[in-house]
């Protein structure tokens, strides 16, 4: 037991994946969720301006840079999973955590598509992609809790206590 939790708390490739202690997939993960969620609020907010063409212009670029942003942090991602032993409570949490993302980021990829008809006009953007969005965003959030269950819960890529003491040291002791 104590080995497989050995395994999960080190990058299958520092080079790749960040060093011990420091994962780059939670740095990467900003991207997408930063991008998304102001596109929902520039989505929300071309419904009720008078001039709502640059807001729908602007959620669709915020939906490309989610999704290659979402492409990075799963790439990043899978090394972590791979870290996991299978057949693990935290291995399947991240096969679920994994999935949604995929899903989440398929539906933005649909969602990018299907606002092409309307993109340079001067409209707002349509109640079904925004809806599409809204969805996607709440399904981001469960998979975001899910992330949370592994590094919090799990200690998937978190350093070992023995490596966290060290900045809880009075150094003048």
């Amino acid at each position: 037991m104590t080995s497989q939790l050995h395994q999960a708390k080190r990058p299958v490739s520092a080079v790749l994946a960040g060093p011990y202690g420091h994962p780059f997939h939670p740095i990467l993960v900003t991207v997408p969720i930063g991008a998304w969620v102001s596109s929902l609020v520039f989505d929300i907010a071309s419904r009720v301006v008078d001039n709502p063409g640059f807001l729908n212009q602007g959620s669709v670029w915020l939906i490309a840079i989610g999704v290659v942003g979402a492409l990075a942090a799963a790439l990043v991602g899978f090394l972590d999973l791979f870290a996991i032993p299978g057949g693990t409570a935290a291995f399947r949490t991240g096969l679920v955590h994994m999935s949604l993302n995929l899903t989440v980021t398929a539906a933005y990829v649909a969602n990018f598509f299907w606002r092409q008809g309307d993109y340079g006009e001067p409209v707002g953007v349509a109640l079904g992609p925004l809806v599409l969005s809204a969805v996607s965003l709440a399904a981001l959030g469960v998979s975001g809790f899910l992330g949370g269950k592994l590094a919090y819960h799990y200690g998937v890529r978190v350093a070992d206590e023995a490596t966290q003491t060290e900045g809880f040291r009075n150094p003048t002791t």
